[in-house]
């Protein structure tokens, strides 16, 4: 008898901490962007090539961006590396160098630990003279 109870109770203490362990795994950060997209238009030799992705953790824990990188060294991002609570929005600021001319075609990759852990961000245009 001692025997069945002891079995019972680590099959009861399995049981919990596996239902404990699934819930933990729901649990999830969600990044939502305004948009994933910018399209500067015509923009002048020299002008302001700065645009903003504004995101939203829409999870139910912190989301915490790990990496903002962009395909070239003429992009620069820009974000907080604070975690942002369930709810709040923030934003990532981009610098376009527009001192050279032609078409404008780069990405961001936006890393965290969201459900989904990669965004690919896109900034498009051209420079004129």
């Amino acid at each position: 008898m001692k025997r069945f109870l002891l079995s019972a109770i680590f099959v009861f203490a399995l049981m919990l901490g596996a239902s404990a362990q699934q819930t933990e795994t729901t649990s999830q950060a969600e990044i939502t962007f305004d948009k994933l997209e910018h399209d500067y238009g015509e923009v002048k030799q020299n002008g302001n090539g700065v645009c903003e992705f504004t995101y939203t953790n829409t999870g139910s824990v912190p989301l915490v961006l790990s990496k903002v990188r962009s395909s070239c060294g003429c992009t620069v991002p820009k974000w907080s590396k604070e975690p942002l609570m369930p709810g709040q929005s923030a934003t990532i600021t981009v610098k376009y160098n527009t001192s050279s001319v032609g078409p404008i075609n780069k990405s961001i990759t936006v890393e965290s630990n969201a459900k989904t852990p990669r965004v690919r961000l896109l900034i498009k245009g051209k420079v004129i003279k």
